[in-house]
């Protein structure tokens, strides 16, 4: 994939959002940004998204350390830039909010079972230790899912700043 300069201006930009959106929302525990982001990158510029998502992770990484809770970031983010991938183009309008909200939110409340196969590689987890594990972030995952799903209120107008930035005038 060729990128044009204002390309990689664009996602580099998306990627330090997301990364400052994060750090402004870290006194709210497992909410923040970074999903609203992802949805609305891939909307738009549906593969060249991963762009911006490893730009964020890649900040994470330099600024927070590239320690073991990091490693996940590398597959964890581009799962749900599967999600969106696999939503139809052409949603109808009034369904697009929703379904973008909800696949940010789904994403959300599965965060700690989607970081589950690392913990149980890494910590030698068996079946029953990596369910206690899922089990006991539930509350955390409940949290991250509720604040993606109304974060998610944001995601057709960064949607709309998004395609004016590109150049695309379609709703």
């Amino acid at each position: 994939m060729k990128l044009s300069a204002k390309e990689i201006a664009i996602f580099a930009m998306l990627g330090a959002i997301m990364y400052i959106s994060k750090l402004l929302m870290e006194f709210l525990p497992n909410i923040h940004l970074v999903g609203v982001f992802i949805v609305a990158t891939t909307v738009v510029y549906r593969q060249k998204a991963l762009y911006p998502i490893y730009v964020y992770v890649f900040l994470t990484g330099i600024f927070a350390g590239f320690d073991m809770w990091w490693i996940p970031y590398i597959y964890i983010w581009t799962i749900l830039w599967a999600f969106v991938m696999l939503l139809p183009k052409k949603i109808p309008s009034k369904i697009k909010p929703v379904a973008y909200m909800s696949v940010c939110a789904l994403h959300g409340f599965l965060y700690g079972t989607l970081y589950a196969p690392f913990q149980a590689l890494v910590f030698g987890f068996n079946l029953e230790a990596t369910i206690a594990w899922i089990i006991a972030g539930i509350p955390w995952d409940i949290a991250h899912g509720i604040g993606n799903f109304f974060g998610g209120l944001l995601i057709m107008p960064i949607i709309t700043i998004l395609k004016q930035t590109k150049g695309v005038n379609k709703k």
